[in-house]
């Protein structure tokens, strides 16, 4: 096994995933479903459960949706233990997508839903409710595909 390699970056993905399952575990323990909280005139903390993916497409695909976090999650750990340690942009954007595609597969397995609770909306315009883990996905995609335009092209 090589030692220096972005599997050094799982500690990273694992943090990810204690703040996405606390956050959870907090909203699980302090709200009713549906209870929602105005922070902000375009901002909430609302309850509720999405039991698809994101925009709740394969709604009811609990298993499926599970066996796609795990290749994903097992060809981002693949990636890491291919990468060096010091490719920090790649390697910390998959570990954003580890860490986030870990903790709604934990929702999806022990909750048998994940929970959601981030709402964000403008006038009568309403975005899909969702939670940290999304977040981290979607953070971890677009720096993902920001290094792959930015990182230099191998000449053969």
């Amino acid at each position: 096994m090589k030692k220096d390699n972005g599997l050094y970056w799982l500690l990273f993905a694992i943090l990810v995933f204690i703040i996405d399952i606390a956050s959870k575990f907090w909203i699980l323990n302090n709200f009713s479903l549906f209870e929602s909280v105005n922070l902000l005139p375009f901002f909430s903390i609302t309850y509720v459960r999405n039991i698809g993916a994101a925009f709740s497409i394969f709604e009811g695909q609990r298993m499926m949706l599970a066996a796609i976090a795990l290749i994903i999650s097992a060809v981002i750990l693949h990636m890491l233990y291919r990468n060096t340690r010091q490719q920090k942009l790649e390697n910390f954007s998959l570990s954003l997508i580890l860490g986030g595609a870990l903790g709604n597969l934990f929702d999806r397995l022990y909750h048998g839903f994940v929970v959601d609770f981030l709402d964000v909306n403008f006038g009568d315009w309403h975005y899909p409710t969702f939670n940290i883990a999304d977040c981290a996905i979607c953070v971890g995609i677009g720096l993902f595909i920001f290094y792959s335009y930015k990182k230099p092209k191998k000449t053969v």
